[in-house]
């Protein structure tokens, strides 16, 4: 299974905010700390804000941070609010057409995989993703130092 790219720019947007405390930031200096565009970031902050994830404030000044504690922030929950289909393979979908469902055991074997997966991911919050604070903002520094500029070769 692959996550979607809103589902993975959720949790770096949760992450860089967990590493800001209070601090409100802003969805163009997330955008340059994971060189991801900035039109993208409004669609996912925004969900995540409907989501009672975060708070935003809007105006001169403004920004986003928690709307809660990290500890407060289950990652599967965030999971579930993102990912717009679990369906592992065809099956999973209403109207399948699998010709084999009927004496295929693959679709059981992998619901069981996905609730294993969500359990695990059940068990963790944002707040175990910030063991190490520190070495998170400093890991963007050096690649925003670095980085070439959005957009130019790589």
């Amino acid at each position: 299974m692959r996550f979607n790219t809103f589902t993975d720019y959720s949790l770096r947007v949760l992450m860089y905010l967990g590493t800001q405390g209070e601090r409100l930031a802003t969805i163009a200096e997330i955008a340059v700390a994971h060189d991801i565009s900035e039109n993208h970031l409004m669609k996912v902050v925004h969900q995540l804000g409907r989501s009672g994830y975060l708070t935003t404030i809007r105006g001169k000044g403004g920004g986003l941070r928690l709307a809660r504690p990290p500890e407060d922030i289950v990652l599967g929950d965030v999971v579930r609010h993102t990912e717009s289909d679990m369906a592992l393979v065809e099956c999973f979908s209403t109207g399948a057409t699998c010709r084999i469902r009927q004496a295929c055991r693959l679709k059981g074997i992998l619901e069981e995989a996905l609730v294993a997966m969500m359990l695990v991911l059940d068990s963790y919050t944002l707040a175990d993703l910030l063991q190490e604070p520190e070495a998170m903002v400093k890991a963007i520094r050096i690649y925003a130092q670095h980085a070439p500029p959005s957009g130019a070769p790589s």
